[in-house]
This record gives C-alpha cells, structure tokens and sequence, in this order.
C-alpha cells in the first residue's frame, strides 16, 4: 500500500498542477473583461465630458456655433513652387477660395524669375511675412528656393507646402512650354516660340535646353540658398533636399495625384482649403492650363537621360517625396468603390481634469 500511494503522488500533482493553470487562465480571462469594460466606461464618461464642453461653449455662444473663422489667426502658408509641376492649377484653386474662406493671396514675383533672393531680400520677405499683420492669415506663392526663418530669429515659422513631378516628365513638359505655351494665357509670347525642334530631336543633337543639367531644378527647390544647392550633381544638396522635405514642409504632393495632396490639405488645414477637392473635381480653372504641342519622348531618348548622374539623383529626390507622401496618404484616407475619403478624427481625449460640477 505504501508503495502504491507513492506512485499515486505525481498523478496528483500533476492533476494540481492542470488545475491551478485552468483557475488561473479562468482569473485572466475575468480580469480582461474587467478591464475590457473599465476602458469602456472611461470612453463614455470622457465623450460626456467632452458634451459637457461643447454645450457650456454653446450656451455660451447664445446657442449659435462657434465662428469657423479665427479673425486674429495669423497663419502663414509658403508654397515655393517648382515650375511645371501642376503649379498653376493648384494656386488658381487658392485664389478662388480666398474670398470665401477670408485669408489673402500673393504672389511672390522675383526679378526675371530668379530663385535664389539676394541676402538683403531674405532679410526684407522674413519681415514682410512675420510682420504684415494686414495680409495675416496669408497664402504667399512663388517660383523661390526654400528659405529657412529660423535663421532669421522668427520663432514662429510659416508652413511650407509643394509639390513634385517626375523629372524627365517635368522637362518635357517646361521644353515645350518655352516654345508653345500652354492655353492660359495663349497670346503670350514665350521666350523659344518659333523653335519647333521636339525634344527627341534636341536630346539626339545634344541641344542645351535638354540636356541633363536642366534636370536639376526640383532639389535646389527643396534645398534652399546654400551655394552647393544649385551645384548640379551634388549629393550633399539631395540630402539637404530631403531633410528639408521630412522636418521643414507641412506636406509634399506629386503631380501625378495631385487631387489626393488637394484633399489632404482641406482635411489638414480646413481654414485655408475648405472646398478645394470639390473646386478641383468640378471648377474650369484647377484643369485650365496645359503646355500645347507637347509630344512624349521616346524610350530611347528616356533611356539616354536616365544614363545621367543628375538624373539619378534627382529621380531618387523624387522617388524619396512619393513615397514619404504615399505614406501621409495611407495614414490619411481610405478607398471605397473606386473612391476615396478622408479618415475621420481617430484621438479623443480621456481622464479631463478639473471635474466640471
């Protein structure tokens, strides 16, 4: 017998042992659900917090709804445009919106176009921008390098903005515009009108309006006023280009979807864009200019300027946008039956202290 009941032991440890681990996932399984619904009632009481809120600031406001305007709103847009990027159409969309959404316009116009503002202008656009309470909230445009306000002593910066386009297609299209224009302004006479070479023909001949120097546009752009950004080839202005795109800029469309970088702006930034996607969708001006006459190349004149360095580097810039800007996208819209839609607010607050009596 005594034998018997020693090797009847580890049976009843075992079965101790199988018990205990059933009590324990049983005690788990009560403790979730416990905290299943202690999240839950926390969820309700911060949503009727957040009620309380709302109806204190409606009853406040004479049972009216807030104002959508802030009238002391000083917000700065900066959008730098790159040439022949779908510039114009967006701009013209900011122009129609601006009477209606009540924040002002201004085109930054620099002495035959050029880019890069000389040290004393710097100095001048920093303070007109930060200073000029009349023209606050502002939406200022331009074909002008980024230009970092902080260097400037600004503590609060503008909002950078733009957007890009592959690079051959961009060259394509700003050739074509020199010699044809585009039906914006069709009777304006532009600087290579009368050349009637394509652009085939010009990569073939070597000519210098194609060659791959002239790809080398979108990373100054990005870069800013250091003298190695303009530096045709340069890694160091990539780089630059790039860091300036992540930490520097609001948010970064392509051309190639510019209705979904539209449509993240008015769900970002409602004060400025609220009726952008349905103007775009539906209004004449957001679809009016296009460059005329404009033939595609052909692969082998793609294939010769993509055996350019400069090449390389700028498709790699843009490569870097769409990808950091697909990446907004999917964080900021969904898809369904063909159309997309921006995501409602996800965050919402818990646990607001002082209680309200």
């Amino acid at each position: 017998m005594g034998i018997l009941r020693i090797m009847m032991l580890p049976k009843i440890q075992l079965l101790a042992v199988l018990a205990f681990g059933v009590a324990m996932l049983l005690i788990e399984n009560q403790i979730q659900k416990l905290d299943e619904s202690r999240a839950k009632l926390e969820r309700t009481i911060a949503r009727h917090e957040v009620a309380e809120v709302e109806q204190r600031h409606s009853e406040y406001g004479g049972g009216r709804e807030l104002p959508p305007i802030v009238e002391n709103d000083d917000t700065v847009i900066i959008y730098n445009r790159v040439p022949k990027t779908a510039s114009t159409s967006f701009t013209n969309i900011a122009y129609d919106l601006c009477g209606k959404n009540r924040f002002h316009v201004l085109h930054i116009n620099t002495t035959k176009n050029n880019p890069v503002m000389s040290l004393q202008d710097q100095v001048r656009f920093v303070r007109n921008v930060t200073s000029w309470r009349e023209m606050k909230p502002g939406f200022y445009h331009g074909h002008v390098a980024y230009l970092d306000f902080s260097k400037y002593g600004v503590k609060r910066k503008p909002l950078y903005i733009n957007v890009v386009r592959d690079p051959i297609e961009r060259l394509v299209s700003y050739y074509y515009f020199l010699r044809f224009g585009d039906d914006y302004r069709p009777g304006l006479r532009r600087r290579k009108q009368g050349d009637k070479k394509t652009f085939d023909e010009c990569v073939s001949s070597g000519g210098s309006d194609c060659a791959p120097e002239k790809l080398w546009l979108q990373i100054p752009f990005f870069c800013g006023h250091h003298s190695e950004c303009w530096n045709a080839g340069s890694r160091w202005a990539l780089e630059q280009a790039k860091y300036n795109l992540v930490n520097e800029y609001l948010l970064v469309g392509v051309t190639e979807e510019l209705e979904d970088f539209i449509m993240i702006l008015e769900a970002a930034l409602p004060r400025f864009f609220k009726g952008a996607t349905d103007l775009y969708r539906s209004g004449k001006k957001s679809h009016l200019r296009k460059t005329t006459e404009k033939k595609p190349p052909t692969k082998e004149t793609i294939a010769k300027l993509q055996q350019s360095n400069i090449w390389k580097i700028e498709n790699e810039f843009y490569e870097f946008a769409l990808e950091q800007f697909q990446f907004v996208r999917a964080h900021a819209v969904r898809e369904k039956d063909g159309e997309l839609f921006v995501l409602a607010q996800s965050f919402f607050y818990e646990k607001i202290y002082p209680k309200v009596n």
